[in-house]
């Protein structure tokens, strides 16, 4: 096996531990907990190499948005049947099931730190919930173009987290 292939390989499974480092304390406590340093010291590499895979802290959010977008193509059935096939299941109701409920506070932390005065936070919420759907929705089927898909997720990063946060 040539080194460039090994080299090629280790660098993606590197970007993918940053990834999932960046993601899960993002899950559990929000964007305002992930810096470039926290999932650095996770997989146990220097900043600097976090920083020869990603920029900074929204190229690293728009590669977990990315994620999204990749689960969609490895598995359309799946992911039709948890965001777009109807279901008897109540959400963005009162009468949701408690895990939905929780799971639907994790974004609305999320958005939290945007919410200005005279927004509802739970419509806000639902409209950056929905929005990656959509995106992901559209070009699955053709709507949208591929090849600015991450160009699309960038801008929609780029517009939600607030500044001086990234």
């Amino acid at each position: 096996m040539p080194i460039q292939t090994r080299r090629e390989r280790e660098r993606a499974e590197r970007r993918r531990l940053i990834v999932t480092a960046a993601r899960e304390p993002a899950e559990a406590e929000g964007w305002d907990a992930v810096t470039t340093r926290r999932p650095a010291a996770t997989i146990e590499y220097s900043q600097p190499v976090l920083y020869s895979h990603f920029k900074s802290k929204d190229a690293i959010m728009a590669a977990v948005g990315e994620a999204r977008t990749a689960f969609a193509r490895r598995r359309p059935a799946l992911y039709d049947a948890m965001f777009t096939l109807t279901v008897d299941l109540p959400f963005a109701a009162p009468e949701a099931p408690a895990p939905l409920q929780e799971a639907f506070g994790e974004p609305a932390r999320a958005v939290e730190p945007v919410v200005a005065e005279g927004d509802d936070p739970g419509l806000l919420t639902e409209t950056y919930w929905a929005t990656p759907h959509g995106l992901v929705t559209l070009m699955r089927g053709g709507r949208l173009p591929q090849e600015a898909h991450e160009r699309r997720f960038a801008l929609l990063i780029g517009h939600v987290v607030p500044p001086g946060t990234a």
